[in-house]
């Protein structure tokens, strides 16, 4: 997947980070990096976008069937405004299912800048992306798809799925980021944002499963805001290159933080 604050180029500095255990907990899925780029015996994966978990859970039940369907949505006549406008307003109107589920990938690979937003009445709402052949990520899929095996996907709060950890699990958070400055706060991943008191809830949870003797990883920016949110916990910052910015010219380096509870 396409995704806005995406691990895969930090996954070896994550990776790092995350002790032996038998089962990795991730209450932000998002694109899944960490989980397909580490090895632990089993997987509960978790995000608050029902859109998302539907797209992984079909993909994990329905394999290559379910891939060979989603290939019909990458052909040039679908490439077009008007065409992914109208399938947008579908996308809105209809239940989960395997179609619900296929133009989810249609929309992360064809919508402006691999967003994924939603309006306050909760209905996707990205741009087209004037694309002129967007990916069908066929192998990817597929390789999603065997990893699955080992995986439980739920939608869930972070909070209710952080209460499963046990001994000998560890845990790994991606959350929404707190802003870089006042203006930059970004909440409309899903229908209700992310508020800096989700940001505390995460901060005391990472603190009390630390002390039942399990391991939570946090990825955030470093500012003030964070240092002091995580200020029992092991930091390790260092610079990154943001992608977020529709602008080319205004991205440029940031400091990310891992917060390691243990």
């Amino acid at each position: 997947m396409k995704w806005a604050g995406g691990k895969f180029r930090l996954i070896d500095r994550i990776a790092a980070t995350l002790p032996d255990g038998n089962r990795l907990i991730e209450p932000f899925l998002g694109s899944g990096a960490v989980f397909l780029n580490t090895n632990f015996d089993r997987y509960l994966l978790a995000d608050i976008n029902p859109d998302l978990i539907d797209l992984y859970q079909t993909l994990q039940q329905e394999g290559d069937e379910f891939i060979d369907y989603c290939r019909q949505f990458f052909v040039p006549e679908l490439n077009r405004q008007n065409r992914y406008y109208e399938l947008r307003e579908e996308f809105n109107e209809i239940s989960p299912g395997i179609r619900k589920a296929a133009l989810f990938l249609y929309f992360n690979r064809h919508g402006y800048n691999g967003l994924c937003r939603y309006n306050l009445s909760g209905g996707f709402n990205v741009p087209f992306g004037k694309y002129k052949k967007p990916y069908f990520p066929a192998a990817e899929m597929q390789a999603f798809a065997l990893k699955a095996k080992r995986a439980t996907f739920v939608c869930e709060d972070f909070e209710a799925v952080m209460k499963r950890a046990r001994r000998g699990h560890v845990v790994y958070c991606d959350p929404p980021y707190v802003p870089i400055s006042p203006t930059a706060y970004f909440t409309s991943y899903a229908k209700h944002g992310f508020s800096l008191h989700d940001q505390e809830r995460l901060a005391y949870q990472a603190k009390r499963l630390a002390k039942r003797k399990v391991t939570v990883v946090i990825s955030n920016h470093e500012n003030e805001v964070t240092r002091a949110m995580y200020r029992d916990a092991k930091l390790v910052s260092f610079p990154v290159r943001r992608f977020i910015s529709c602008n080319g010219k205004q991205r440029g380096n940031a400091d990310e933080l891992l917060a390691i509870f243990s």
